[in-house]
Protein backbone atom coordinates (compact mmCIF):
# COMPACT_ATOMS: atom_id res chain seq x y z
CA UNK A 1 0.00 0.00 0.00
CA UNK A 2 3.11 2.40 0.79
CA UNK A 3 4.54 1.41 -2.15
CA UNK A 4 1.52 2.42 -4.51
CA UNK A 5 1.04 5.38 -2.53
CA UNK A 6 4.57 6.62 -3.18
CA UNK A 7 4.61 5.57 -7.13
CA UNK A 8 1.08 7.92 -6.73
CA UNK A 9 3.14 10.68 -5.43
CA UNK A 10 5.92 10.31 -7.64
CA UNK A 11 3.77 10.09 -10.74
CA UNK A 12 2.22 13.44 -9.53
CA UNK A 13 5.65 14.78 -9.62
CA UNK A 14 6.49 14.11 -12.65
CA UNK A 15 5.17 16.06 -14.84
CA UNK A 16 6.35 19.35 -13.38
CA UNK A 17 9.73 17.76 -13.14
CA UNK A 18 9.76 16.84 -16.85
CA UNK A 19 8.36 20.65 -17.81
CA UNK A 20 11.07 22.24 -15.88
CA UNK A 21 13.95 19.84 -17.75
CA UNK A 22 12.07 20.23 -21.08
CA UNK A 23 12.14 24.64 -19.97
CA UNK A 24 16.10 24.10 -19.32
CA UNK A 25 16.99 22.24 -22.67
CA UNK A 26 14.95 24.19 -24.67
CA UNK A 27 17.10 26.96 -23.85
CA UNK A 28 19.80 25.47 -24.49
CA UNK A 29 18.89 24.75 -27.30
CA UNK A 30 18.41 28.30 -28.09
CA UNK A 31 22.13 28.81 -27.48
CA UNK A 32 23.00 26.32 -30.26
CA UNK A 33 20.67 27.89 -32.82
CA UNK A 34 20.77 31.71 -32.25
CA UNK A 35 25.00 31.76 -31.57
CA UNK A 36 25.37 32.05 -35.41
CA UNK A 37 22.84 34.28 -36.54
CA UNK A 38 23.93 36.83 -33.56
CA UNK A 39 27.37 36.99 -34.42
CA UNK A 40 26.36 37.02 -38.11
CA UNK A 41 24.91 40.32 -37.93
CA UNK A 42 27.52 41.78 -35.60
CA UNK A 43 30.31 40.93 -38.02
CA UNK A 44 30.89 44.08 -39.30
CA UNK A 45 30.82 45.59 -36.14
CA UNK A 46 33.64 42.86 -35.00
CA UNK A 47 35.93 43.44 -38.18
CA UNK A 48 35.42 47.68 -37.81
CA UNK A 49 37.08 46.88 -34.13
CA UNK A 50 39.33 44.24 -34.49
CA UNK A 51 40.40 44.57 -38.45
CA UNK A 52 41.54 41.07 -40.13
CA UNK A 53 38.57 41.18 -42.79
CA UNK A 54 40.88 38.60 -45.16
CA UNK A 55 40.16 35.80 -41.93
CA UNK A 56 36.23 36.73 -41.46
CA UNK A 57 35.09 33.71 -43.06
CA UNK A 58 36.79 32.32 -40.42
CA UNK A 59 35.11 33.37 -37.63
CA UNK A 60 32.01 30.78 -38.64
CA UNK A 61 34.20 28.24 -40.42
CA UNK A 62 35.77 27.31 -37.47
CA UNK A 63 33.12 27.63 -35.21
CA UNK A 64 30.93 25.21 -37.94
CA UNK A 65 34.30 22.90 -38.69
CA UNK A 66 34.34 22.16 -34.74
CA UNK A 67 30.79 21.72 -34.05
CA UNK A 68 30.18 19.23 -37.28
CA UNK A 69 33.54 17.09 -35.70
CA UNK A 70 32.50 17.12 -32.31
CA UNK A 71 28.48 16.39 -33.15
CA UNK A 72 29.13 11.87 -32.88
CA UNK A 73 31.81 12.00 -30.38
CA UNK A 74 29.69 13.87 -27.88
CA UNK A 75 26.95 11.37 -28.58
CA UNK A 76 29.06 8.87 -28.22
CA UNK A 77 30.11 10.14 -24.92
CA UNK A 78 26.56 10.78 -23.57
CA UNK A 79 26.45 6.61 -24.18
CA UNK A 80 29.50 5.64 -22.72
CA UNK A 81 29.25 7.76 -19.15
CA UNK A 82 26.05 9.21 -18.87
CA UNK A 83 24.10 12.02 -20.54
CA UNK A 84 23.45 14.26 -18.05
CA UNK A 85 27.07 14.76 -17.60
CA UNK A 86 28.33 15.03 -21.28
CA UNK A 87 25.20 17.30 -21.48
CA UNK A 88 26.73 20.08 -19.00
CA UNK A 89 30.15 19.27 -20.06
CA UNK A 90 29.22 20.37 -23.60
CA UNK A 91 27.14 24.10 -21.69
CA UNK A 92 30.27 25.00 -19.99
CA UNK A 93 32.76 24.84 -22.59
CA UNK A 94 30.63 26.18 -25.24
CA UNK A 95 29.87 29.06 -22.28
CA UNK A 96 34.03 28.93 -22.21
CA UNK A 97 34.72 29.88 -25.62
CA UNK A 98 31.56 32.38 -25.80
CA UNK A 99 33.41 34.62 -22.87
CA UNK A 100 37.05 33.84 -24.54
CA UNK A 101 35.34 35.09 -27.71
CA UNK A 102 34.01 37.99 -26.01
CA UNK A 103 37.36 38.92 -24.57
CA UNK A 104 39.13 38.58 -28.05
CA UNK A 105 41.58 41.13 -28.48
CA UNK A 106 42.11 40.32 -32.79
CA UNK A 107 41.04 37.97 -35.23
CA UNK A 108 43.14 35.02 -34.59
CA UNK A 109 41.85 34.89 -31.23
CA UNK A 110 38.58 35.15 -32.14
CA UNK A 111 38.98 32.16 -34.68
CA UNK A 112 40.66 29.61 -31.78
CA UNK A 113 37.99 31.04 -29.37
CA UNK A 114 35.10 30.14 -31.51
CA UNK A 115 36.63 26.97 -32.39
CA UNK A 116 36.12 26.32 -28.42
CA UNK A 117 33.19 27.36 -27.85
CA UNK A 118 32.35 25.28 -31.24
CA UNK A 119 33.64 22.05 -29.32
CA UNK A 120 30.70 22.76 -27.09
CA UNK A 121 27.92 23.39 -29.08
CA UNK A 122 28.17 20.25 -30.71
CA UNK A 123 27.38 18.50 -27.74
CA UNK A 124 24.49 21.35 -27.37
CA UNK A 125 22.02 19.85 -29.96
CA UNK A 126 22.78 16.15 -29.50
CA UNK A 127 22.50 16.25 -25.70
CA UNK A 128 18.82 17.94 -26.20
CA UNK A 129 17.66 15.04 -28.84
CA UNK A 130 19.03 12.46 -26.63
CA UNK A 131 17.98 13.70 -23.38
CA UNK A 132 13.96 14.44 -24.80
CA UNK A 133 14.81 10.39 -25.93
CA UNK A 134 15.40 8.88 -22.73
CA UNK A 135 12.75 11.08 -20.60
CA UNK A 136 9.78 10.93 -23.12
CA UNK A 137 8.24 7.95 -24.57
CA UNK A 138 8.30 7.57 -28.65
CA UNK A 139 4.81 7.96 -28.66
CA UNK A 140 4.58 11.25 -26.17
CA UNK A 141 7.50 12.77 -27.81
CA UNK A 142 5.34 13.98 -30.76
CA UNK A 143 3.58 16.97 -28.49
CA UNK A 144 7.14 18.18 -27.41
CA UNK A 145 7.85 18.71 -31.42
CA UNK A 146 5.73 22.02 -31.53
CA UNK A 147 8.17 23.57 -28.97
CA UNK A 148 11.42 22.73 -30.74
CA UNK A 149 10.10 23.66 -33.87
CA UNK A 150 8.86 26.71 -31.59
CA UNK A 151 12.39 27.53 -30.88
CA UNK A 152 13.69 26.87 -34.01
CA UNK A 153 11.56 29.58 -35.63
CA UNK A 154 12.20 32.30 -32.98
CA UNK A 155 15.70 31.95 -33.40
CA UNK A 156 15.49 32.26 -37.24
CA UNK A 157 13.21 35.13 -36.87
CA UNK A 158 14.86 37.12 -34.09
CA UNK A 159 18.26 36.26 -34.14
CA UNK A 160 19.69 38.86 -36.68
CA UNK A 161 16.86 41.27 -34.75
CA UNK A 162 18.94 40.55 -31.38
CA UNK A 163 21.67 40.97 -32.60
CA UNK A 164 21.59 44.53 -34.66
CA UNK A 165 19.84 45.29 -30.77
CA UNK A 166 22.60 43.94 -28.76
CA UNK A 167 25.44 45.39 -30.96
CA UNK A 168 24.34 48.96 -31.41
CA UNK A 169 23.18 49.67 -27.72
CA UNK A 170 26.06 47.44 -26.05
CA UNK A 171 28.50 46.49 -28.25
CA UNK A 172 29.38 43.16 -30.32
CA UNK A 173 30.98 41.75 -27.46
CA UNK A 174 27.61 41.75 -25.88
CA UNK A 175 26.65 39.07 -28.82
CA UNK A 176 28.88 36.29 -26.97
CA UNK A 177 27.89 37.30 -23.22
CA UNK A 178 24.48 37.05 -23.56
CA UNK A 179 25.03 33.33 -23.46
CA UNK A 180 26.76 32.99 -20.18
CA UNK A 181 23.30 34.16 -18.30
CA UNK A 182 21.04 31.62 -20.00
CA UNK A 183 23.34 28.85 -20.13
CA UNK A 184 23.98 29.61 -16.13
CA UNK A 185 20.44 29.44 -15.85
CA UNK A 186 20.26 26.16 -17.78
CA UNK A 187 22.85 24.77 -15.78
CA UNK A 188 21.56 25.13 -12.32
CA UNK A 189 17.78 23.66 -13.64
CA UNK A 190 19.34 20.66 -15.61
CA UNK A 191 21.80 19.92 -12.24
CA UNK A 192 18.78 20.57 -9.78
CA UNK A 193 16.00 18.45 -11.69
CA UNK A 194 17.71 16.50 -14.35
CA UNK A 195 17.88 12.36 -12.60
CA UNK A 196 19.07 10.12 -15.04
CA UNK A 197 20.80 6.87 -14.28
CA UNK A 198 24.58 7.46 -14.20
CA UNK A 199 26.83 4.72 -16.57
CA UNK A 200 30.52 4.09 -16.24
CA UNK A 201 31.73 2.12 -19.24
CA UNK A 202 34.91 0.00 -18.93
CA UNK A 203 35.95 0.45 -22.39
CA UNK A 204 38.14 3.17 -23.74
CA UNK A 205 36.82 6.11 -26.66
CA UNK A 206 37.36 5.09 -30.12
CA UNK A 207 40.23 7.52 -30.50
CA UNK A 208 41.18 6.38 -33.67
CA UNK A 209 37.73 6.41 -35.10
CA UNK A 210 37.53 10.10 -33.83
CA UNK A 211 40.39 11.12 -35.21
CA UNK A 212 39.59 9.39 -38.62
CA UNK A 213 35.79 11.02 -38.25
CA UNK A 214 36.96 14.57 -37.55
CA UNK A 215 39.97 15.20 -40.60
CA UNK A 216 37.10 13.20 -42.97
CA UNK A 217 34.36 15.63 -42.02
CA UNK A 218 36.57 18.98 -41.78
CA UNK A 219 37.84 17.88 -45.50
CA UNK A 220 34.10 17.95 -46.46
CA UNK A 221 33.15 20.51 -44.59
CA UNK A 222 36.23 22.45 -45.68
CA UNK A 223 35.58 21.24 -49.66
CA UNK A 224 32.06 22.68 -49.18
CA UNK A 225 33.24 26.47 -47.92
CA UNK A 226 35.80 26.94 -49.93
CA UNK A 227 34.78 25.62 -53.18
CA UNK A 228 33.74 28.65 -55.79
CA UNK A 229 34.96 30.99 -53.47
CA UNK A 230 38.32 30.74 -51.96
CA UNK A 231 38.98 28.30 -54.38
CA UNK A 232 38.10 26.95 -57.75
CA UNK A 233 36.23 23.85 -57.47
CA UNK A 234 38.61 21.80 -60.05
CA UNK A 235 41.89 23.65 -58.20
CA UNK A 236 44.64 21.46 -56.38
CA UNK A 237 43.59 22.23 -52.93
CA UNK A 238 40.14 21.33 -53.42
CA UNK A 239 41.20 18.29 -54.69
CA UNK A 240 44.01 17.38 -52.59
CA UNK A 241 40.67 18.31 -49.52
CA UNK A 242 38.25 15.67 -51.05
CA UNK A 243 41.18 13.00 -51.95
CA UNK A 244 41.65 12.83 -47.86
CA UNK A 245 38.20 13.45 -46.91
CA UNK A 246 37.37 9.93 -48.95
CA UNK A 247 40.59 8.48 -47.70
CA UNK A 248 39.27 9.24 -44.24
CA UNK A 249 36.10 8.19 -44.45
CA UNK A 250 36.60 4.88 -45.66
CA UNK A 251 39.55 3.92 -43.31
CA UNK A 252 37.10 5.15 -40.64
CA UNK A 253 33.99 2.86 -41.75
CA UNK A 254 37.11 0.59 -41.72
CA UNK A 255 37.73 0.74 -38.45
CA UNK A 256 34.32 0.72 -37.04
CA UNK A 257 34.04 -2.85 -38.03
CA UNK A 258 37.02 -3.64 -35.44
CA UNK A 259 36.69 -1.14 -32.28
CA UNK A 260 35.90 -2.14 -29.19
CA UNK A 261 33.81 0.91 -28.86
CA UNK A 262 33.28 2.31 -32.04
CA UNK A 263 31.99 5.92 -32.32
CA UNK A 264 29.62 5.50 -34.77
CA UNK A 265 28.24 1.68 -34.81
CA UNK A 266 27.65 0.35 -38.53
CA UNK A 267 25.32 -1.73 -36.88
CA UNK A 268 22.26 1.13 -36.45
CA UNK A 269 22.71 1.08 -40.07
CA UNK A 270 21.13 -2.30 -40.45
CA UNK A 271 17.70 -0.76 -39.14
CA UNK A 272 15.74 0.53 -42.67
CA UNK A 273 14.17 3.59 -40.76
CA UNK A 274 17.32 4.79 -39.72
CA UNK A 275 18.63 4.79 -42.92
CA UNK A 276 16.18 6.20 -44.38
CA UNK A 277 15.97 9.60 -41.77
CA UNK A 278 19.49 9.75 -42.17
CA UNK A 279 18.78 9.99 -46.02
CA UNK A 280 16.30 12.22 -45.19
CA UNK A 281 17.54 14.59 -42.66
CA UNK A 282 20.55 14.92 -45.16
CA UNK A 283 17.98 16.60 -47.95
CA UNK A 284 15.74 18.77 -45.27
CA UNK A 285 19.34 20.50 -44.11
CA UNK A 286 20.37 20.71 -47.59
CA UNK A 287 17.18 22.27 -48.69
CA UNK A 288 16.28 24.52 -45.89
CA UNK A 289 19.72 26.13 -45.22
CA UNK A 290 19.50 26.70 -49.02
CA UNK A 291 16.30 28.40 -48.79
CA UNK A 292 17.18 30.57 -45.73
CA UNK A 293 20.07 32.08 -47.65
CA UNK A 294 17.96 32.94 -51.05
CA UNK A 295 15.14 33.65 -49.94
CA UNK A 296 15.85 36.98 -48.18
CA UNK A 297 18.05 37.64 -50.85
CA UNK A 298 15.78 37.42 -53.79
CA UNK A 299 12.94 39.19 -51.36
CA UNK A 300 16.06 42.31 -51.24
CA UNK A 301 17.42 42.92 -54.64
CA UNK A 302 14.37 41.87 -56.72
CA UNK A 303 11.37 42.83 -54.45
CA UNK A 304 12.91 45.82 -52.52
CA UNK A 305 12.40 44.11 -48.96
CA UNK A 306 14.24 46.14 -46.46
CA UNK A 307 17.39 44.15 -44.51
CA UNK A 308 16.88 45.25 -41.61
CA UNK A 309 14.63 43.07 -40.30
CA UNK A 310 15.63 40.30 -42.99
CA UNK A 311 14.34 37.30 -40.25
CA UNK A 312 10.81 38.32 -40.42
CA UNK A 313 11.20 38.17 -43.96
CA UNK A 314 10.98 34.15 -43.52
CA UNK A 315 7.71 34.16 -41.70
CA UNK A 316 5.42 32.62 -43.95
CA UNK A 317 8.02 29.77 -44.47
CA UNK A 318 8.79 29.40 -40.44
CA UNK A 319 5.55 29.94 -39.15
CA UNK A 320 3.92 27.31 -41.30
CA UNK A 321 6.66 24.73 -40.63
CA UNK A 322 5.63 25.89 -36.66
CA UNK A 323 2.06 25.24 -36.91
CA UNK A 324 2.65 21.80 -39.32
CA UNK A 325 5.12 20.65 -36.62
CA UNK A 326 2.80 21.21 -34.07
CA UNK A 327 -0.41 19.23 -35.78
CA UNK A 328 2.03 16.69 -37.05
CA UNK A 329 3.32 15.65 -33.37
CA UNK A 330 -0.67 16.10 -31.97
CA UNK A 331 -1.59 13.68 -34.81
CA UNK A 332 1.28 11.08 -33.99
CA UNK A 333 1.10 11.43 -30.00
CA UNK A 334 -2.88 10.30 -30.44
CA UNK A 335 -2.34 7.43 -33.09
CA UNK A 336 1.27 6.56 -32.64
CA UNK A 337 1.89 6.28 -36.46
CA UNK A 338 3.86 8.69 -38.31
CA UNK A 339 4.32 7.43 -41.95
CA UNK A 340 2.19 9.98 -43.72
CA UNK A 341 4.21 12.87 -42.55
CA UNK A 342 7.46 11.88 -44.45
CA UNK A 343 5.12 11.24 -47.58
CA UNK A 344 3.47 14.52 -47.85
CA UNK A 345 6.40 16.22 -46.11
CA UNK A 346 8.51 15.50 -49.09
CA UNK A 347 6.11 16.15 -51.73
CA UNK A 348 5.02 19.44 -50.39
CA UNK A 349 9.01 20.69 -50.13
CA UNK A 350 9.12 19.20 -53.60
CA UNK A 351 5.93 20.86 -54.55
CA UNK A 352 7.17 24.32 -53.21
CA UNK A 353 10.65 24.47 -54.20
CA UNK A 354 9.43 24.00 -57.96
CA UNK A 355 6.87 26.91 -57.16
CA UNK A 356 10.14 29.00 -55.84
CA UNK A 357 11.91 28.27 -59.06
CA UNK A 358 9.14 29.74 -60.94
CA UNK A 359 9.57 33.36 -59.19
CA UNK A 360 10.25 36.45 -61.47
CA UNK A 361 11.02 39.67 -61.13
CA UNK A 362 7.17 40.80 -61.47
CA UNK A 363 6.49 38.20 -58.49
CA UNK A 364 4.61 39.81 -55.56
CA UNK A 365 5.35 39.35 -52.20
CA UNK A 366 2.14 38.02 -51.25
CA UNK A 367 2.86 35.00 -54.12
CA UNK A 368 6.16 34.65 -52.94
CA UNK A 369 4.59 34.36 -49.43
CA UNK A 370 2.18 31.39 -50.48
CA UNK A 371 5.19 29.46 -51.61
CA UNK A 372 7.31 30.07 -48.94
CA UNK A 373 4.46 28.57 -47.61
CA UNK A 374 4.18 25.28 -49.12
CA UNK A 375 7.94 24.66 -48.21
CA UNK A 376 7.09 25.49 -44.38
CA UNK A 377 4.37 23.17 -44.19
CA UNK A 378 6.20 19.97 -45.91
CA UNK A 379 9.41 21.14 -43.68
CA UNK A 380 7.27 20.52 -41.10
CA UNK A 381 5.99 17.09 -41.34
CA UNK A 382 9.93 16.57 -41.57
CA UNK A 383 12.30 18.27 -39.29
CA UNK A 384 11.41 16.74 -36.00
CA UNK A 385 9.76 13.64 -37.26
CA UNK A 386 13.11 12.59 -38.76
CA UNK A 387 14.32 12.47 -35.31
CA UNK A 388 11.72 10.63 -33.45
CA UNK A 389 11.52 7.82 -35.93
CA UNK A 390 15.66 7.31 -35.94
CA UNK A 391 15.52 7.27 -32.24
CA UNK A 392 12.72 4.91 -32.54
CA UNK A 393 15.17 2.41 -34.82
CA UNK A 394 17.58 1.68 -32.16
CA UNK A 395 17.71 0.04 -28.93
CA UNK A 396 18.14 2.97 -25.74
CA UNK A 397 22.40 2.15 -25.30
CA UNK A 398 22.60 3.57 -29.04
CA UNK A 399 20.29 6.97 -28.51
CA UNK A 400 22.91 9.17 -28.12
CA UNK A 401 25.37 8.23 -31.36
CA UNK A 402 21.45 7.98 -33.21
CA UNK A 403 20.58 11.41 -32.22
CA UNK A 404 24.35 13.19 -33.40
CA UNK A 405 24.77 10.87 -36.55
CA UNK A 406 20.94 12.39 -36.95
CA UNK A 407 22.56 15.74 -36.09
CA UNK A 408 26.08 15.45 -38.49
CA UNK A 409 23.66 14.14 -41.68
CA UNK A 410 21.18 17.36 -41.12
CA UNK A 411 24.43 19.63 -40.73
CA UNK A 412 26.76 18.04 -43.67
CA UNK A 413 23.43 18.66 -46.12
CA UNK A 414 23.29 22.01 -45.07
CA UNK A 415 27.21 22.64 -45.67
CA UNK A 416 26.22 20.88 -49.42
CA UNK A 417 23.05 22.70 -49.76
CA UNK A 418 24.85 25.87 -49.18
CA UNK A 419 27.86 25.21 -51.58
CA UNK A 420 26.34 23.68 -54.39
CA UNK A 421 23.29 25.90 -54.58
CA UNK A 422 25.17 28.79 -53.79
CA UNK A 423 27.89 27.85 -56.41
CA UNK A 424 24.95 27.38 -58.98
CA UNK A 425 23.50 30.79 -58.05
CA UNK A 426 26.77 32.77 -58.50
CA UNK A 427 27.28 31.03 -62.17
CA UNK A 428 23.61 31.91 -63.33
CA UNK A 429 24.25 35.37 -61.59
CA UNK A 430 27.03 36.21 -63.59
CA UNK A 431 26.09 34.91 -66.73
CA UNK A 432 22.96 36.61 -66.77
CA UNK A 433 24.68 39.88 -65.85
CA UNK A 434 27.13 39.17 -68.62
CA UNK A 435 24.45 39.21 -71.25
CA UNK A 436 22.13 41.86 -69.97
CA UNK A 437 24.79 44.34 -69.14
CA UNK A 438 28.18 43.37 -70.73
CA UNK A 439 31.58 44.61 -69.15
CA UNK A 440 29.74 46.43 -66.91
CA UNK A 441 27.71 43.12 -65.48
CA UNK A 442 30.76 41.81 -65.86
CA UNK A 443 32.52 43.76 -63.57
CA UNK A 444 30.00 44.63 -61.08
CA UNK A 445 29.78 40.82 -59.74
CA UNK A 446 33.23 39.78 -60.44
CA UNK A 447 33.89 39.88 -56.61
CA UNK A 448 30.78 38.44 -55.62
CA UNK A 449 27.17 37.31 -56.92
CA UNK A 450 25.60 39.23 -53.57
CA UNK A 451 25.29 42.66 -53.36
CA UNK A 452 24.31 44.45 -50.49
CA UNK A 453 21.63 46.94 -50.20
CA UNK A 454 24.38 49.72 -50.59
CA UNK A 455 26.31 48.59 -53.52
CA UNK A 456 23.37 47.96 -55.54
CA UNK A 457 22.11 51.45 -54.42
CA UNK A 458 24.45 52.81 -56.20
CA UNK A 459 24.43 51.10 -59.81
CA UNK A 460 23.06 52.59 -63.13
CA UNK A 461 19.05 51.85 -63.53
CA UNK A 462 20.20 49.61 -66.27
CA UNK A 463 23.00 47.89 -64.15
CA UNK A 464 20.53 47.41 -61.25
CA UNK A 465 17.88 46.15 -63.54
CA UNK A 466 20.12 43.63 -64.84
CA UNK A 467 21.31 42.76 -61.23
CA UNK A 468 17.56 41.72 -60.45
CA UNK A 469 16.63 39.67 -63.58
CA UNK A 470 19.66 37.86 -62.79
CA UNK A 471 19.18 36.98 -59.30
CA UNK A 472 15.83 35.88 -60.24
CA UNK A 473 17.41 33.38 -62.93
CA UNK A 474 19.92 32.20 -60.21
CA UNK A 475 17.17 31.53 -57.60
CA UNK A 476 15.28 29.74 -60.24
CA UNK A 477 18.35 27.36 -61.18
CA UNK A 478 18.94 26.86 -57.10
CA UNK A 479 15.69 26.53 -55.89
CA UNK A 480 14.64 23.98 -58.88
CA UNK A 481 18.10 22.05 -58.08
CA UNK A 482 16.80 22.00 -54.78
CA UNK A 483 13.10 20.87 -55.61
CA UNK A 484 15.17 17.90 -57.49
CA UNK A 485 17.09 16.60 -54.62
CA UNK A 486 13.97 16.92 -52.57
CA UNK A 487 12.64 14.07 -54.71
CA UNK A 488 15.32 11.93 -53.32
CA UNK A 489 13.32 12.60 -49.86
CA UNK A 490 10.21 11.32 -51.03
CA UNK A 491 11.58 8.79 -52.52
CA UNK A 492 13.20 7.36 -49.64
CA UNK A 493 9.86 8.30 -47.73
CA UNK A 494 8.34 5.80 -49.53
CA UNK A 495 9.63 2.65 -48.41
CA UNK A 496 9.70 4.23 -44.62
CA UNK A 497 8.34 1.02 -42.39
CA UNK A 498 5.75 1.87 -39.76
CA UNK A 499 6.67 0.63 -36.48
CA UNK A 500 3.81 2.26 -34.23
CA UNK A 501 5.92 4.30 -31.65
CA UNK A 502 5.41 2.68 -28.22
CA UNK A 503 3.63 4.20 -25.13
CA UNK A 504 4.68 5.12 -21.41
CA UNK A 505 2.87 1.99 -20.76
CA UNK A 506 4.65 -1.93 -20.52
CA UNK A 507 4.21 -3.48 -23.52
CA UNK A 508 2.42 -6.56 -23.99
CA UNK A 509 3.23 -7.76 -27.07
CA UNK A 510 6.32 -8.48 -28.58
CA UNK A 511 8.51 -5.57 -29.88
CA UNK A 512 9.13 -4.74 -33.39
CA UNK A 513 12.36 -5.51 -35.33
CA UNK A 514 12.78 -2.16 -35.81
CA UNK A 515 11.99 -0.98 -32.37
CA UNK A 516 14.11 -0.45 -29.36
CA UNK A 517 14.55 -1.45 -26.42
CA UNK A 518 11.21 -0.57 -23.67
CA UNK A 519 12.15 3.12 -22.64
CA UNK A 520 13.24 3.70 -18.94
CA UNK A 521 11.17 5.62 -16.38
CA UNK A 522 10.05 9.09 -17.79
CA UNK A 523 12.01 10.80 -14.77
CA UNK A 524 13.21 11.01 -11.71
CA UNK A 525 10.92 12.59 -8.85
CA UNK A 526 12.21 15.70 -7.03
Amino acid sequence: MADTQTTEAEAEKQPRSVRVVLLALMITMMLAMLDNMIVGTAMPTIVGELGGLEHLSWVVTSYTLATAASTPIWGKIGDMYGRKGAFMSSIVLFLIGSALSGMAQNMGELIGFRAVQGLGAGGLMVGVMAIIGDLIPPRERGKYQGMMAGVMALAMIGGPLVGGTITDNWGWRWSFYINLPLGVVSLALISAVLHLPKKRSQSRIDYLGAMLLTVGITSIVLVTTWGGTEYAWTSARIMELIGIGVASLIGFVFWQTRAAEPIVPLHIFRSRNFTLMSLIGFITGFVMFGATLFLPLYQQSVQGASATNSGLLLLPMLGAMLVTSMVAGRVTTNSGRYYVFPVVGSVLMVIGLYLLSTMDTGTSRFTSGVFMAVVGLGMGCLMQITMLVAQNSVEMKDMGVASSSTTLFRTLGSSFGVAIMGALFNHRVQDVMAERAGALGSKVTEQSAQLDAASLAKLPVAAREAYQHAVSAGTHSAFLLGAVVAVGALAAAVFVKEVPLKGAGPQKTDAPADAPAPQPPVVEAV
